[in-house]
């Protein structure tokens, strides 16, 4: 980068918290003030790491989300990430996001429900053999990836998981990547990923599978006292399991599937 001159860079979170996780003195011997543009998108980029990623390359990020099925929804701005902790952005290039409960109505801002939305530039598009599939996903003419989230009231979305992800135990919602995003911070972690595992007694127990960092010896006690202060105790993992890589899918992003299965196998049920 710094020999090329790089002005415009893609990287996803995980980079960026690679980047972060180098020594000091490796991080200030390259002169990177060329960049002027850095996109990110590709899953949940912890407000933490944004910040301090803009305090080291300056205020040129810019966060998208989106989906195969309908292309780029938001865009958000280093100025939106620092005014508003934890958005993805707000729409843009025409299009609308509608935020429904599990009836198909829409809810307040500021609740949580499923994403649909429409861009106008995007095309239609079909499931591959799966036309119940499509139908399903459409509701009041906008379409849904599976993704959670809320809006407040200026239009910035925020995206609290996966659908499918999430956890309930003891009848509490759990978001795996509430947690992923605090475990990721802890130095000595390369990686992780978060999921429900089943639990006669609370229908659904967290597990944590961690890729651990360079020279650190796998510890679940020194992982339980990293979170203690960090996160609410209901959330903590009661399984912590070592990975010395996490699968993963061909685009990069951890094979959560494959990381479940096992614990599912005999269990009779699917969630």
């Amino acid at each position: 980068m710094e020999t090329h001159k790089i002005t415009h860079i893609y990287l996803v979170p995980t980079m960026m918290s690679r980047l972060l996780k180098l020594p000091e003195y490796v991080r200030s011997r390259f002169d990177l003030s060329s960049i002027e543009f850095c996109i990110s998108t590709g899953s949940p980029w912890p407000h933490d790491l944004k910040q301090a990623m803009i305090d080291w390359w300056g205020p040129v990020f810019w966060e998208t989300y989106g989906a195969s099925e309908i292309g780029f929804m938001t865009m958000a701005s280093s100025q939106d990430a620092l005014e508003r902790p934890g958005t993805a952005g707000r729409m843009h290039m025409g299009g609308s996001v509608l935020i429904l409960d599990e009836a198909g109505q829409e809810v307040p801002r500021g609740t949580v429900g499923e994403i649909h939305a429409r861009m106008d530039v995007f095309g239609d598009f079909e499931y591959s053999n799966d036309p119940e599939g499509r139908q399903a996903a459409e509701k009041h003419g906008h379409i849904s990836v599976g993704d959670l989230g809320w809006q407040d009231e200026d239009g910035y979305l925020f995206i609290t998981d996966r659908k499918k992800d999430m956890i309930i135990s003891g009848g509490a919602n759990i978001f795996p990547a509430e947690i992923e995003a605090v475990l990721i911070r802890a130095p000595f972690i390369r990686d992780v990923a978060v999921f429900g595992a089943p639990d006669a007694e609370f229908g659904e127990r967290v597990v944590a599978a961690i890729e651990p960092g360079p020279d650190w010896s796998p510890n679940a006690d020194e992982v339980r006292t990293f979170l203690d202060g960090r996160l609410a105790r209901f959330k903590h993992p009661r399984v912590i399991d070592f990975h010395e890589a996490l699968p993963r899918e061909d685009s990069g992003k951890i094979f959560k599937a494959r990381l479940r299965a096992p614990y599912w196998k005999d269990a009779g049920r699917k969630v």
